[in-house]
């Protein structure tokens, strides 16, 4: 069973730890960036470790855009050693069944961005229902999903 814990003192060293196959560390910042990122935006973002079994097996964050009354998935990383066992998908419907409590704002509005050469996350994602928007963001494409 798939988990999604808050980053906290407890579990942040395990995030750091997490690793990426080589071809995927263009398409994922390292962990120590991205929580450096959520620190910075603490008003708005709260990272989350998706666990198994109480293992830290990735991370995924979750942010709110007050300009455009947007939530955003922001990062999703599961361990190279981790990869092709759902973990990826689980961590996404949990964020998004957070995303639906409206902790930040009202909006129903998700959003992400990707690569579109990361045919995997591209895949996830259409699978959950995001779709491209039409706008991109340097060299990656916007997704966006309207929660009901």
């Amino acid at each position: 069973m798939i988990t999604l814990q808050k980053v906290d003192e407890s579990n942040f060293i395990p995030c750091f730890d997490l690793e990426l196959n080589d071809w995927q560390k263009e398409f994922v910042s390292h962990p120590i960036r991205s929580l450096a990122q959520a620190y910075v935006y603490y008003k708005q973002c709260t990272p989350f470790a998706v666990l198994s079994g109480g293992e830290v097996v990735g991370y995924i964050m979750v942010i709110y855009d007050y300009d455009e009354e947007t939530y955003n998935i922001w990062h999703l990383m599961i361990d190279r050693r981790r990869q092709g066992k759902g973990f990826g998908r689980a961590a996404m419907e949990l964020a998004l069944e957070y995303i639906r409590t409206k902790p930040f704002g009202a909006s129903n509005r998700v959003l992400l961005t990707v690569s579109p050469e990361n045919s995997a996350a591209c895949a996830l994602y259409r699978s959950l229902g995001f779709a491209e928007t039409g706008r991109s963001d340097e060299d990656e494409a916007e997704w966006g999903l309207t929660l009901s």
